[in-house]
């Protein structure tokens, strides 16, 4: 049987590797976990887009029935919403007006919670999460908003 000193002494052991875990992922640069961030998010829009390309006449029908927007008619909300999920996956995985990108991205998941699909909150709660951490902190040092500010913002 294993004494009291020393099932504290293992238990002690335990919280010590445990502290030691937190303190090594406290350390991690935001720089790197802002990259998955950024393209997990471009993932699902750039994706959504290239459905949307694939076969516009569909595209057109889904906006007339299933995508119907009370304040925007079909074509116009279509052709919207495909540059939207065309550009701002791009700027997200060069980290190019990230925080725009998010503010616009954060708009359409809105939209899309509100008004077309809003069974699919934990989906989209996930993307609101993504975006939110983005458009506070920014896309990190790997990118190019990071670049330019240093570059010219910086410099003054």
């Amino acid at each position: 049987m294993i004494s009291s000193a020393a099932q504290w002494s293992s238990r002690m052991s335990g919280i010590s590797l445990a502290e030691h875990a937190i303190r090594w992922l406290d350390c991690i640069p935001y720089a790197l976990l802002a990259i998955p961030l950024r393209l997990a998010v471009a993932t699902v829009f750039w994706n959504s887009a290239q459905s949307h390309l694939a076969n516009w006449d569909t595209t057109i029908y889904m906006f007339e029935t299933d995508y119907a927007l009370p304040f925007l008619p079909p074509v116009p909300a279509a052709y919207m919403a495909v540059a939207i999920e065309v550009t701002t996956p791009i700027l997200l995985v060069l980290g190019l007006l990230t925080r725009a990108a998010a503010l616009v991205l954060l708009g359409m998941t809105t939209v899309i919670e509100v008004f077309v699909y809003p069974e699919a909150w934990p989906t989209h709660i996930q993307w609101a999460a993504m975006l939110f951490v983005l458009l506070a902190r920014g896309p990190g040092t790997l990118s190019l908003d990071w670049l330019i500010r240093r570059r010219f913002l910086d410099e003054s």
